[in-house]
Formats: C-alpha cells, structure tokens, sequence
C-alpha cells in the first residue's frame, strides 16, 4: 500500500511538472495597422463612386504636404512600435547594404477582403509609396557625420538618391533628425553612407505613405468586408533596411476594413398607392359612342435613389399564373400586367436598359438590376395594365368592380 501510495503521488507530481512546463511560451508579436476605408454615396457628387481612406493620418500627409499626397493619392503613417539598432558601426564610404539603406514594397501587392455576413471576396491592391524615420547617433560625430565634401549632410537627407524622391522634410537636432522620401511604384532600394565613421545608429520611428486601390462600391453589398496582408520586416525581406539596421520586429501586418453603405430608396407621390386603371383619354368614348376600350392603364411615377444592386419581386391577392389578378364580386378574375422602368445609369446585368420590363411572382427578368454611377433621386415608371382580351371579358359581364392589391418590392439583398 505505501509503495502504490508513493507511486501515484510520484504520478501526480510528474503530470503537473509535465503541465506547467507546457504552459511556458514565447510568442513574437508583429507590427500592426488598421487601414479603413467607407463608401458612402454622396448627392452633391454621384458620379464619384469611389471608396474614401478614412485611416487617420499622421506623419507629412497631415500637416507637411496635404496637397501633395492628394495628387499622389498617398496617405501617410507614423509608427512609433516600430525600432531597428545597428549591430555594427556604420563606415565612410560602404556599400548600400552596409550603410542606411531602405528598401520597400512598393511593388502593387493584391489581398482579399471578404464580407462579414455573405462570405464575398473582393480584390483590394496595396503598396508602400514613401518611407521615413526618426533617427539618432551619438555625438560626436553628430548628425554633421553625414556630410561629404562639398555635400551638406541636411541636403543628403533633403535630396536623397533616386530612385527615392524628397519631401523638402527633415526636422533636426545636434543627433537626431526625421526625413520622409517618396518611393516610386517598384523602385529598388536608395541610402546613404556617412562621411565618417557612425558608431551607433537608432531608428527610433517608422513613418511611410501607403497607396490604395479599392474595388468598385457599386457591385458590392452593404456591409463590411475585412482582410490583411503582412510583410516581413529585416536584411533581404520585404521592409530591408540592409545588413546593418535590425529592426526589432519581423512582420508587419495591416488590416483592412472595408465599410460599404449603400443608399436604396423608393419615393411615390402621395397618393401613388392608389391605382385607377382606366381606357386612353378616359370612359367618355365608350360611353358616348360605345366604343370600347382597347386597354386599361395606369403609369405611376416613383423617385428612386441607388447605389447598389438590386431585385424587384412582386406579391399579390389574386396571384393568376405568373403575374397579379383583378377579381369582381363574383369571383370573376382578370391578369394585370405590372411592367417597370428605371431611369438612366441602373441597367440589367449585361448593361441593356430597363425600359417596361415585366415583373413577374418568380422573379423571371427582374432578378438583378445594377448601377452604372450612384442614381440620386431620378424617376422611374411602374406601368398598369389590363390587356385587350381581357378588357373586353370584363365589360361583356355585368358591369362590375375588380379590385386587388399588389405589392412592388425593392430589394437590395441580391
């Protein structure tokens, strides 16, 4: 009994030795960014259908050039996580690997964004467009360690080598400065070696501009839509600041959030509910001359305003076949034809117009309508109608009243 009793708690001991050893990780976390962008359609500007970046800048994009970085359609971030230390002195004269080099994605790089709710995945392009820091040496020699001769060590940094191009940004001190450079789409890497020996070199901060190309809000739902793409960070990697800068972190890793809101709205006039189906120019002809009426119609207006797509469904109280019915007292039932038009700039899916199309119950037809540009406030037609054969049954009966109740549905979930 003692030697089974000294066996389990030796069993014991040994599974929560074993459980709290397993318990001990270390885990690297990368750099991480937020990119968010809206589309929100805008009346005054509707044939802009474009997603707006509505990431909070910081760094030059903020206040040092808001101009500039609209024409280039940049925006900039400073990240002050970020820190990369020299692991060996940096010499006069080296190599581009072995100096303050900077190298970045600026190639077009695709990820995908999916909705939230539906699962639809759309393509988002992304590259990095400029870089910067904050750095910092000792001093001496200070930042006049930079200078070659006849070469202003602030005009180096000002005007950096191509295929980088200046801002005119360089705030400055003793032993620290902060430059941004523009990098063009794919270019390599540009740097500078100082004109003394630098003993120690800190990035102290990140700061870049990003550009952004987005899908078209048109053919998207409402909702949002997320993904993310991470790049790696060190000598020979996607941010390469050469082989003497080491940066602490490996990865960076942005994450986009793509807000879609869509605007479908359907105005009738007052009044618009009710329907009054009546002959062309009126009941007088028949009632005077006894002239029948060839057809009964009735076209009511309607405002609408869409950015999205969308179906039309239709429901009734006398369904008859494929379509809605009139009925009398009697039980006597009549098709109405029910037919829409859309106004200029929403369209079929293969881009023809929709001009009297014929809404059905299956939905054959109106299955998916689409906007070429953001349509604010426009008219647009349902048409009522009772054809002839059907017009000329219902005045052979008694002389009757043939009531129904239809229901048009606008429907933006496609």
């Amino acid at each position: 009994m003692k030697d089974s009793y000294r066996i389990n708690t030796v069993l014991k001991r040994l599974v929560a030795g074993i459980a709290l050893s397993a318990s001990v990780s270390f885990t690297a976390e990368a750099l991480t960014q937020d990119v968010t962008a809206r589309f929100r359609p805008d009346s005054a500007n509707p044939l802009m259908n474009k997603f707006e970046n509505t990431t909070p800048l910081s760094a030059i994009c903020l206040s040092h050039m808001p101009q500039r970085c609209k024409d280039l359609n940049i925006f900039s971030i400073e990240d002050r996580a970020f820190k990369a230390n020299s692991n060996s002195p940096i010499l006069p004269g080296a190599d581009l690997r072995n100096a303050a080099m900077f190298k970045v994605p600026s190639e077009w790089r695709t990820l995908y964004v999916t909705h939230e709710t539906t699962g639809e995945v759309e393509p988002v392009e992304f590259r990095i467009a400029g870089i910067g820091h904050g750095w910092q040496l000792d001093r001496p020699p200070g930042v006049g360690g930079w200078t070659l001769p006849g070469q202003n060590w602030s005009s180096r940094w000002i005007n950096p080598p191509a295929p980088c191009q200046g801002t005119g940004y360089l705030p400055a001190g003793s032993a620290y400065a902060t430059f941004f450079w523009i990098v063009p789409e794919g270019a390599g890497a540009c740097g500078l070696a100082p004109g003394v020996e630098i003993p120690r070199l800190v990035y102290v901060s990140l700061q870049y501009a990003y550009e952004l190309r987005t899908p078209n809000p048109l053919t998207m739902s409402s909702g949002q839509y997320t993904g993310s793409i991470t790049y790696t960070m060190g000598p020979g990697q996607d941010f390469d600041f050469g082989d003497v800068m080491i940066p602490d972190d490996s990865q960076y890793t942005f994450n986009f959030t793509l807000d879609v809101q869509h605007t479908l709205k359907v105005e009738v006039p007052p009044g618009g509910n009710h329907i009054d189906l009546i002959p062309q120019g009126g009941w007088q002809a028949w009632l005077n001359q006894g002239r029948k009426p060839t057809r009964l119609f009735r076209d009511q207006t309607f405002n609408i305003s869409s950015s999205s797509r969308f179906k039309m469904q239709m429901e009734c109280q006398y369904p008859t076949g494929d379509t809605c019915g009139l009925e009398d007292e009697a039980g006597n039932r009549v098709p109405l034809q029910v037919l829409v038009t859309l106004p200029n700039g929403l369209t079929h899916e293969d881009d023809s117009p929709v001009n009297r199309q014929p809404l059905r119950l299956s939905g054959s037809g109106t299955e998916l309508f689409k906007p070429g540009f953001y349509v604010d406030r426009k008219p647009g037609a349902l048409h009522f109608e009772i054809d002839r054969d059907d017009v000329s049954q219902m005045l052979d009966r008694t002389a009757a009243t043939y009531k129904g109740d239809v229901t048009v549905i606008w429907d933006s979930e496609v």
